[in-house]
């Protein structure tokens, strides 16, 4: 059995530290804590993996830009049988707050177009997910314009207390049911 962590996220520097990049995040400190090298490239995305607490662990970060997500994932979990009950994806969301983080076991895409492409590719929104709230921009900002930007200074300090919640709540999806992570972060 593999686990496959996927977080969602645009490729390329001039995407490094913007909102809609907190999926790449979150996946970069999960390598660092875990000791994984992104060393695999096929699928149209970078691979991490290893073997934590006895299970094969995937990080997985597509290169394929936001919108078609799904183009990567599904042949990474075909590729190596892995079943949609072993994938958590984790994402930005303009609903909810800065810096919260919100787990669900399912749901639609709520308009989010990395998530659209996944439920069109695996055609189930049976996958679990943690969200990351961004807010939405203010002053009639373009929403496109808004998650590409980057942190305010006070964003940056709730979005890296996000990063580890998010972190913290996929290591502990490894020993106990998703239903039970649940209840511990979502609080």
């Amino acid at each position: 059995m593999v686990k496959l962590f996927v977080g969602l996220g645009n490729p390329g520097k001039e995407y490094e530290q913007t909102r809609h990049n907190v999926g790449f995040m979150v996946i970069d400190e999960l390598a660092r804590r875990w000791g994984f090298t992104f060393n695999q490239t096929k699928f149209q995305g970078i691979f991490a993996s290893g073997v934590i607490s006895g299970e094969k662990v995937i990080l997985c970060k597509p290169l394929t830009y936001m919108n078609l997500s799904g183009e990567c994932v599904r042949p990474l979990m075909d590729y190596y049988n892995i079943d949609v009950d072993d994938l958590i994806v984790i994402y930005d969301d303009l609903d909810l707050s800065t810096g919260t983080v919100r787990l669900r076991p399912k749901g639609s895409a709520g308009g989010h177009n990395g998530m659209k492409s996944l439920i069109h590719h695996l055609k189930t929104e049976q996958f679990k997910r943690i969200r990351i709230g961004i807010d939405r921009p203010k002053n009639g900002m373009r929403v496109s314009d808004y998650v590409l930007g980057r942190w305010t200074a006070e964003e940056k300090i709730q979005i890296e207390q996000a990063i580890k919640k998010a972190a913290d709540a996929c290591e502990r999806s490894l020993h106990v049911p998703f239903a039970q992570v649940m209840n511990e972060f979502n609080k």
